[in-house]
């Protein structure tokens, strides 16, 4: 059976620099921060992270976008979520009358879900009685709810589901998406991610697991990946959606064509539930499925975007990995790699999909964003071309991206050039 192409033909974004996914490549390429101490938590006590790449009440109201009354039965990550999605669809163009509904498909996922409905409903019985919460607490907090919110509006009646691999969700939603049109199961999906988990108990948890940036003195310099002086990630929120296409179908409708999705790649680590394989074995093979997924060699890539979270470990793994199947800069000059996440802050299982769009804006602009922070590269990590501080303007035909979650759950997405 001969595979059918997949192109990118939508994109919609989230993220703590504000609506719209040209918000984000700007200030991602400008090498600007969106970490900064956190606001809209009511309670800060007792907590000894204070930062966060947080979603400010001044650059997204729920007001300017739904109903108030259907604003208060959506959590955050379904507001999110719908916003991105509707930024997607209108820029790919698609509407009804240009698709089988049957054909038309929504791969949505999360890795937290709705963790400020958690809390709120929770205090509710506490207070008042095990029953005395919200009728919506169910469709507010469950994970798959942006999926099916999302086809509900857009009338999207074909595959219909929710990935959840922690911080690899969107990219595996995007993957699941990209196969689904592949084997004609499918002629377009809106596929990605959405995340807010900025609260007491997301905030606390990953405090407690001591995986956090404690810089609170510093908001803006506290993502630091492959920096000696890091001391953990810094968490995010937003969303990340985009349209996939088969070509034909695209090209019939005349739709715009971005980048062509050309690989995918997913491994399992097999090893802890929070700490990768050390020398990154998995992730490795995840990218050389990936590549011959594509049927492309390592030395046809330009540019990775790292999972680059700002750990001690998964920094050093991922760069012995990607070390392991590209070659060093030695043996691979012309490879670029960065991180944006120091740029972001972690948008967990949004991440794949955000940074599918900075993949896919790199490939456009023939422009490498940076990794900021980077002042002092940790002699542990491979001797790779980090793009410290500043964007490099570089051709950029196929450009990959990592991304890895708690569990162990590699994925891998690679975007080529549209000819």
């Amino acid at each position: 059976m001969t595979k059918r192409r997949v192109v990118i033909t939508g994109m919609g974004v989230v993220s703590p620099f504000g609506v719209g996914s040209k918000k984000l490549w700007d200030n991602v390429v400008a090498g600007k921060s969106a970490v900064s101490k956190i606001e809209n938590m009511e309670d800060m006590s007792g907590h000894t992270v204070l930062i966060g790449g947080e979603i400010k009440e001044s650059v997204f109201n729920p007001i300017d976008y739904f109903e108030p009354k259907e604003a208060k039965r959506l959590d955050k990550f379904l507001q999110y979520a719908i916003v991105a999605a509707r930024e997607a669809v209108e820029d790919s163009g698609i509407n009804k009358s240009d698709i089988d509904p049957y054909r038309f498909g929504v791969i949505v996922g999360s890795a937290a879900g709705g963790f400020h409905t958690i809390e709120k409903s929770y205090a509710a019985m506490l207070q008042k009685g095990p029953t005395k919460c919200s009728p919506y607490t169910i469709p507010m907090l469950i994970t798959d709810m942006g999926a099916g919110k999302i086809s509900i509006e857009f009338g999207a009646k074909g595959v219909n589901k929710a990935v959840v691999t922690a911080c690899a969700t969107s990219a595996h939603c995007i993957g699941d998406a990209f196969r689904a049109i592949q084997y004609d199961e499918a002629d377009a999906v809106i596929a990605g991610g959405s995340e807010a988990a900025i609260c007491t108990i997301g905030l606390g948890a990953f405090t407690a697991a001591k995986t956090l940036s404690k810089r609170n003195d510093e908001p803006e310099k506290a993502s630091r990946p492959y920096d000696k002086d890091r001391d953990g990630f810094v968490m995010a929120e937003g969303a990340g959606i985009l349209v996939l296409e088969e070509l034909e179908h695209a090209k019939r409708r005349g739709a715009k064509i971005y980048a062509e999705i050309v690989g995918f790649g997913q491994t399992g680590d097999a090893y802890d539930v929070v700490a990768p394989c050390p020398d990154g074995s998995s992730a490795a093979k995840a990218m050389e499925f990936a590549l011959k997924d594509a049927q492309i060699k390592p030395e046809d890539v330009q540019y990775i975007n790292t999972h680059g979270t700002s750990t001690h470990l998964g920094d050093i793994a991922e760069s012995l990995a990607i070390a392991k199947v590209f070659g060093d800069r030695i043996k691979n000059p012309n490879l670029k790699v960065s991180s944006t996440k120091s740029e972001t802050g972690h948008m967990l299982g949004a991440s794949g999909a955000a940074e599918s769009v900075i993949c896919i804006n790199s490939i456009l602009n023939n422009i490498v964003p940076p990794t900021i922070n980077l002042e002092n590269i940790d002699e542990e990590v491979a001797n790779l071309n980090y793009v410290p501080n500043k964007a490099e303007k570089t051709p950029v035909n196929i450009a990959l991206t990592n991304s890895f979650g708690f569990g162990g759950h590699n994925a891998v997405l690679i975007y080529k050039k549209y000819i």
